[in-house]
């Protein structure tokens, strides 16, 4: 499974809503999904950024090698998910994307969000989530509206190379 890279059609489109659940072919589709993710040291990854135009993501918080500081927490399949409301507040912080390799950005995002999502058989859920959690579901939301988080810098003074955001923003929190 080959992940899109920044420029590729793919990341500009919005994704189209799951119609047909508990298939064998989306069953086979989002286990190559985590995977995939497992092998890049993500913790979220959207459909379209495996060239599929399903409105699919999946969010797996744990430590890595990308996120050291990252919460623990199982895998989430969020199929067809939608905000409800969010935090009036937002935080900025660092996001790197295996879309966008090599580059880290300082976005701007909702404290909190509460969502709705339906799983592999088609049912519907509503979650609230927080903190690095709800940045991830953004972070893999805009995937599915078109959109990376270089759509949403304020500013080119956001953006820092993956390896000297290592070097001093990650080494000032480790």
């Amino acid at each position: 499974m080959k992940i899109a890279q920044i420029g590729e059609s793919i990341l500009q489109q919005v994704a189209t809503p799951v119609v047909e659940f508990n298939s064998v072919n989306l069953i086979e589709f989002i286990q190559a999904m985590l995977e995939q993710l497992k092998r890049s040291n993500g913790v979220g990854i959207a459909a379209p950024q495996v060239f599929d135009s399903r409105a699919i993501m999946i969010i797996a918080s744990k430590p890595n090698p990308r996120y050291p500081h990252a919460p623990d927490m199982e895998p989430l399949v969020l199929i067809n998910p939608a905000i409800k409301s969010t935090s009036v507040n937002k935080v900025k912080d660092w996001e790197g994307c295996l879309s966008v390799p090599g580059l880290r950005g300082l976005i701007n995002r909702y404290e909190w969000i509460e969502v709705s999502y339906q799983d592999v058989a088609g049912k519907i859920y509503q979650v609230k989530f927080d903190g690095f959690i709800a940045r991830i579901f953004q972070h893999e939301f805009d995937h599915l509206i078109g959109k990376t988080w270089l759509d949403q810098i304020e500013s080119t003074a956001d953006v820092m190379a993956e390896s000297l955001w290592r070097e001093t923003i990650l080494s000032e929190i480790s």
